[in-house]
């Protein structure tokens, strides 16, 4: 008499190590998240966007007047010069430190790794990642005593070496006051992108670099084929992350020149906080912090948009 034996379905692990009544229990855990969520970040957005068609001056109601901010935000001068002198910071944030930053971290990982030992190329990492260690504001201070115009270091120094003429009052005039913050923010910027590009030059397979020399590349052949080919999602991390950075950017501006001279190096964020709480225009204030959160909710859209399109045509290779 043979014996058939039969089969019972099972159920997963981690199922049959759940109760039945316990497996909806999970989301308990993630209720402070929500909440923490809605009270940080959902209902002060939703209040700003309302206050953005109000006027409101901190003090009386609210009183809604439709799309009135909006109108004179369009033909606002003043704003379109900030968001002008953000591009001025997305050059300073983005393009400059994600070009360098590479260059320095190809180098660091391809030539200075093998040649002087992985001690220096992290010691030399550590020393490019040290202002972001800083913050902002304190930095600032540092460089505002840098650039003092009659004892800050840097006009002493030209008097010194005999570059008397070049003494300028940096951060005091409309010429010279971006470019003053747009070399205080490069300085500041260039150490993340040369962490994260040597992080990630860490899954490069040693292999392709010696390959690429033995058919005779040249370092930058390598760096061009190879490194930029492997590394293309953390340049979109870090593309992304500073330009959020940029278009927010508030301590420096604050703690240097406090949007001056003039309208020289006014920036939407510093512009709104005036307005908030100088100005006491609080609905106008928070139409400019709402476009400023509209243009950043689009510029990360195309952000994702461009690399997930780099991806699949990688995939697709």
């Amino acid at each position: 008499m043979s014996v058939v034996s039969v089969r019972r379905p099972t159920r997963k692990r981690s199922e049959a190590l759940l109760p039945d009544s316990g497996r909806g229990s999970f989301w308990w855990y993630l209720l402070p998240g929500f909440v923490l969520l809605a009270v940080i970040v959902l209902i002060p957005l939703v209040w700003n966007i309302y206050l953005s068609f109000t006027s409101y001056r901190g003090i009386r109601p609210p009183k809604f007047i439709g799309v009135t901010n909006w109108v004179r935000l369009f033909g606002d001068e003043k704003f379109w010069t900030s968001f002008g002198n953000s591009i001025a910071m997305i050059i300073a944030m983005v393009v400059i430190p994600t070009l360098v930053g590479l260059v320095l971290a190809a180098m660091l990982f391809d030539l200075v790794g093998k040649k002087f030992g992985g001690k220096l190329a992290s010691f030399l990492r550590a020393t490019y990642y040290l202002p972001q260690i800083l913050p902002v504001v304190i930095a600032a201070i540092v460089i505002g005593w840098i650039l003092r115009p009659d004892n800050g270091a840097l006009n002493t120094m030209l008097a010194a070496i005999g570059l008397g003429d070049l003494q300028h009052n940096w951060l005091g005039s409309p010429d010279t006051a971006l470019a003053s913050i747009m070399a205080v923010m490069v300085w500041v910027q260039i150490g993340y992108p040369v962490v994260i590009f040597m992080a990630a030059l860490q899954r490069v397979d040693p292999e392709l670099y010696e390959a690429a020399e033995l058919d005779g590349a040249n370092w930058f052949q390598r760096f061009r084929s190879i490194t930029v080919s492997i590394i293309r999602p953390e340049i979109f991390v870090v593309t992304l992350t500073c330009t959020i950075a940029a278009l927010k950017v508030f301590g420096p501006v604050y703690t240097l020149t406090r949007g001056g001279p003039g309208t020289a190096t006014m920036v939407p964020s510093y512009y709104s906080y005036s307005e908030f709480f100088q100005s006491q225009q609080v609905g106008y204030g928070a139409t400019i912090a709402t476009a400023l959160t509209v243009v950043i909710v689009a510029v990360s859209i195309l952000f994702i948009v461009a690399q997930n399109r780099a991806e699949r045509r990688e995939n697709e290779r």
